[in-house]
């Protein structure tokens, strides 16, 4: 009688897991084939260049983006994708093409997304045609029924995620030194997640300057082991 509560009751806990949010894990895990390990959005070439050599900067460099730099301006996109009309996706993903600061983000958006679109709408037959990143995600979660916020915040979270173990490739981070960089994170990806939701084309800006000129310097770099 005591195991058939325990289990009747651990299947109440179970039922009130919203589904959609492992579906959401699942298509923004490191396994989810989308290639984002090849890419470290111009980390790499920060690195070359000794803009960046340790964990503090490595923190710093990351919060920038999320408070005044391009992963902020993704975020925004997500939730732009996700409350638009099919007959504006279109020019939505063409002005995210736009805002790319070099060649090398916008092949990094445009290769992922369409890697991302490709995947998942084999796997859970959504009309998802092939988009930049941001876009792609955010329509999939409208489609899917996927909360924005949720969206955003985890996007943001595995986007800093790929970029720290970017950067456990190129310098001497540890991993202690690499979870608590991205522990330190949570508090930006879970605000930018809140502000986003209700942004506007209006508030996409960036002045995250080196980490743009980082991406642009990418192509010179001699020794490359990612694209951009």
């Amino acid at each position: 009688m005591v195991g058939r509560i325990r289990m009747n009751m651990g299947l109440q806990r179970t039922m009130t897991i919203d589904a959609k949010l492992l579906t959401l894990i699942q298509w923004l895990s490191p396994s989810y084939p989308i290639g984002a390990f090849s890419w470290s959005h111009g980390l790499e070439a920060a690195v070359a260049e000794g803009w960046m050599s340790n964990t503090t900067e490595l923190e710093d460099w990351l919060r920038a983006l999320l408070t005044h730099g391009s992963l902020r301006n993704d975020a925004i996109f997500v939730a732009l994708a996700h409350r638009a009309r099919a007959n504006e996706i279109a020019e939505l993903n063409e002005t995210s093409k736009a805002y790319a600061a070099s060649k090398e983000r916008l092949r990094e958006a445009e290769r992922q997304g369409a890697a991302f679109a490709k995947i998942t709408r084999n796997i859970w037959d959504l009309a998802l045609p092939d988009l930049q990143m941001p876009v792609a995600l955010g329509l999939a979660g409208q489609l899917a029924g996927i909360k924005p916020i949720d969206l955003i915040a985890i996007y943001t979270h595995g986007f800093c995620s790929n970029l720290v173990s970017a950067a456990q490739r190129l310098m001497k981070l540890g991993q202690s030194n690499a979870q608590k960089v991205l522990a330190n994170l949570n508090v930006e990806c879970l605000a930018l997640a809140e502000d986003a939701v209700e942004a506007e084309l209006s508030d996409i800006h960036s002045i995250a300057f080196f980490s743009d000129i980082a991406a642009m310097h990418h192509e010179t770099v001699p020794q490359r082991i990612f694209q951009s």
